[in-house]
């Protein structure tokens, strides 16, 4: 089983599938690794010698931030804004979309789940 970056790939998927499972890699940026290590991206990667791991590890280290780096970089990037207090800091800090998408009807996935209303038409009460 290849380890990189501290996440077990699993071995049984082929190599363009299994290094997006690094957060920080995509499926193109997984297709440009195995170019530049000279590696097939359809093996496997438990046919994966160690060489083959190395080169991957190296190619990592030196061209790309991946994992807790780059987690750490967006996290710091999230808390500037809000330090700054812009616009997109205070969308950030108040738990709703940040780029632009209605509130109205949707966002549910940043707001939570609904919040119980009162209505005021007649004694009916729905939460």
């Amino acid at each position: 089983m290849a380890r990189i970056a501290g996440v077990d790939l699993p071995k049984d998927k082929q190599l363009a599938f299994s290094l997006p499972y690094l957060y920080g890699i995509g499926r193109k940026t997984a297709l440009e690794i195995c170019e530049k290590a000279g590696i097939s991206p359809s093996k496997k990667t438990a046919e994966l010698t160690e060489l083959e791991v190395r080169k991957i590890r190296e190619i990592l280290e030196a061209e790309y931030k991946v994992e807790g780096d780059l987690r750490r970089e967006v996290q710091m990037n999230i808390k500037r804004l809000m330090d700054l207090g812009c616009y997109r800091g205070l969308r950030h800090r108040r738990g709703l979309p940040v780029n632009g998408q209605r509130t109205h009807t949707n966002a549910r996935t940043r707001k939570g789940p609904r919040k119980g209303t009162v209505s005021r038409g007649g004694s009916k009460v729905t939460k």
